[in-house]
């Protein structure tokens, strides 16, 4: 067996091996910020396939591709959601501030699972600071990880 013949064949089951991207569970809520990062992700993964392809890059068209199939379920399944505007309930969408026991204050924005930042002040709907706030009014404490944090402003942004 030549050594190239080899090469080719573990290549072909490098590509193989790579696996899906793990789709959630919960429902795939987003933001109109959110709906507008899974399209622009789309349309930069169509021109990079067709830039692979034109290389004839089959590792990088594998990647793509199963970049491709998650963002297109992942978009077929967006349930956009936007806040009631001057909602005194915490919902999906909105900005929560937050003072905790030690009068330190963060700010969120609560958004979909493929938005989430907290680095940038965005966490997910499933996170469990969220979860501890949805429903919750101005005034009311949330408790996550034993720390008390009470809700001191709400925005719809």
């Amino acid at each position: 067996m030549s050594r190239a013949f080899t090469r080719e064949e573990d290549s072909e089951n490098a590509i193989a091996g790579i696996g899906e991207r793990p789709i959630s569970q919960h429902r795939n809520l987003v933001t109109q910020r959110g709906l507008a990062l899974i399209d622009a992700e789309l349309a930069a993964l169509r021109d990079d396939l067709a830039r692979a392809e034109k290389r004839a890059d089959r590792e990088r068209i594998a990647l793509i591709s199963r970049d491709l199939r998650y963002w297109t379920a992942r978009r077929e399944s967006a349930e956009l959601s936007v806040p009631e505007s001057g909602s005194n309930l915490v919902r999906f969408g909105m900005g929560v501030t937050l003072e905790g026991d030690d009068g330190r204050k963060v700010h969120w924005k609560i958004v979909g699972e493929d938005e989430a930042d907290p680095g940038k002040g965005t966490i997910s709907h499933v996170s469990p600071m969220a979860l501890a706030l949805f429903g919750k009014k101005v005034g009311e404490i949330a408790v996550v990880n034993g720390k008390e944090w009470e809700i001191v402003k709400l925005s719809d942004n």
